[in-house]
């Protein structure tokens, strides 16, 4: 028999969608603020030649990979030199640097295990000033580098350099701001959704490009049509991936409560494959882009002769490049097992399950439970981490064969598909949690008639 969440769920259609006032509340003010973001996109920095600065970002001669990815996450900011250039990228960092600061650093680890809500918004209020010291970082080296350029800037200097790092920096706090409202009152998370729209708004320019080059005759019919068919297999293994998960079955005993028997039940503890998501990608891009965006624009400016090097290793940090695919790989798999161990807790998840009685059959309760999770836990993320490393590298193979054109690759793929599932996710629940209270709004009333037609008897 069909539980009541799954029968809701089969009564879900656009009448129920329809009546669903709060929901399109909600979505008008994601749909609103993504539109906010987007033309923000289109805003140039103060002082800066756009013209010129786009025929430098477009030079064939420059090493611009890491540039292009940053493009992408960015929604096309970059090539325009927007007041959104750094998007939501420092803000990620120092997600990154509090989170590994809060499992290694006493303080912050007792304030994440114990503080409860106030502990939580405590380190929130800490990634807030880090995101600030890292985005004047980036944006000071990024102003330095422009200033550096001759015909880029009208007018170069110090005021220039002060107005780009406030302009940047004040992007970057207003779209971190922004992707909080989002998530309080909207629908799904406001960071991940402002990515997801700089992605997808470049995704039919990179459409055109490729079609440009098939038809220039740089590339042929076959291998477009192979990447098209890769894509679409891609998408299908992120979404079949996503959803896999191990059940452990979890057995409650039977109690005797009066003169009835109790208990007895048997549930399901549910164990993705993937039990990061989408997170490791984007910490991992997030990490190359943070030395490597200021070192490609200093790198093209006249440096001293001790810093000679800098232009060979922003090179090797390109799409298609072994040192970046070796770190990107590197890091993927570290943030994969990373974030796994912070959002699943075997010895509490065990220690709950004792709590309420609850066991695995033929696993003792307590300290061997809580061996057994992470056993388990352990080889599903191995799977894992290296389903999202072959999505993310996979088209850095094609990179390599084909060149900087396609810069479109797996973690946009895997974050576009990603961030979609779990947006239509929080939409069916707002949509079941609509129906649940109509349900009970009609029981009530149900029962007051019931009520109000027995008292006549009664008299």
């Amino acid at each position: 028999m069909a539980s009541a969440a799954e029968q809701l769920a089969a009564n879900m259609n656009m009448g129920s969608f329809a009546k669903a006032t709060e929901l399109h509340k909600r979505l008008l003010f994601t749909l609103g603020a993504l539109l906010v973001y987007r033309i923000g996109t289109y805003v140039p920095i103060p002082g800066i030649n756009s013209e010129a600065f786009l025929a430098f970002f477009q030079n064939p001669d420059g090493q611009r990979g890491i540039l292009d990815m940053f493009n992408m996450f960015s929604g096309g900011a970059v090539e325009r030199m927007a007041v959104f250039a750094l998007n939501v990228m420092p803000y990620i960092s120092a997600s990154i640097i509090v989170q590994l600061m809060g499992a290694v650093y006493p303080p912050w680890e007792k304030l994440k295990k114990e503080g409860g809500e106030s502990g939580r918004k405590q380190l929130n209020q800490y990634t807030r000033y880090l995101t600030v010291f890292l985005a004047l970082a980036q944006s000071f080296g990024i102003a330095a580098g422009l200033n550096a350029q001759a015909g880029l800037i009208d007018e170069p200097g110090i005021f220039f350099i002060i107005s780009t790092v406030t302009t940047l920096t004040g992007g970057t706090m207003f779209l971190m701001w922004l992707g909080e409202q989002v998530t309080a009152r909207g629908v799904g998370n406001g960071i991940s959704l402002i990515i997801f729209a700089g992605i997808v708004a470049v995704l039919p320019s990179t459409v055109a490009r490729l079609l440009g080059l098939a038809q220039q005759g740089q590339m042929s019919a076959f291998v477009l049509l192979f990447i098209a068919i890769l894509a679409v297999a891609t998408i299908v293994f992120i979404v079949f991936m996503e959803r896999a998960q191990r059940r452990l079955l979890i057995q409650y005993p039977k109690r005797q409560e009066g003169n009835r028997m109790t208990g007895g039940e048997r549930s399901f503890l549910p164990l993705k494959v993937n039990t990061a998501g989408v997170i490791p990608a984007i910490f991992a891009s997030s990490l190359l882009m943070l030395p490597t965006t200021v070192a490609t624009f200093t790198a093209q400016a006249n440096l001293p002769e001790w810093m000679s090097w800098l232009p060979l290793v922003t090179a090797q940090l390109t799409h298609g490049q072994p040192l970046f695919m070796i770190l990107y790989a590197v890091l993927i798999v570290f943030f994969c097992f990373f974030y796994t161990s912070i959002t699943f807790n075997p010895e509490d998840t065990a220690e709950n399950l004792r709590k309420y009685g609850g066991f695995l059959p033929g696993i003792r309760p307590g300290k061997r439970t809580a061996e057994y999770l992470d056993y388990v836990l352990t080889r599903l993320t191995v799977i894992g981490a290296a389903y999202i490393t072959a999505v993310c590298l996979l088209p850095e193979f094609l990179v390599s064969s084909l060149g900087n054109s396609l810069y479109f690759g797996g973690t946009s793929i895997l974050i576009v598909v990603s961030v979609t599932m779990d947006t239509v996710a929080q939409i069916q629940s707002q949509l079941l949690a609509h129906q649940y209270e109509g349900l009970i709004k009609k029981a009530k009333l149900r029962g007051r008639g019931g009520r109000g037609g027995a008292a006549p008897a009664r008299r």
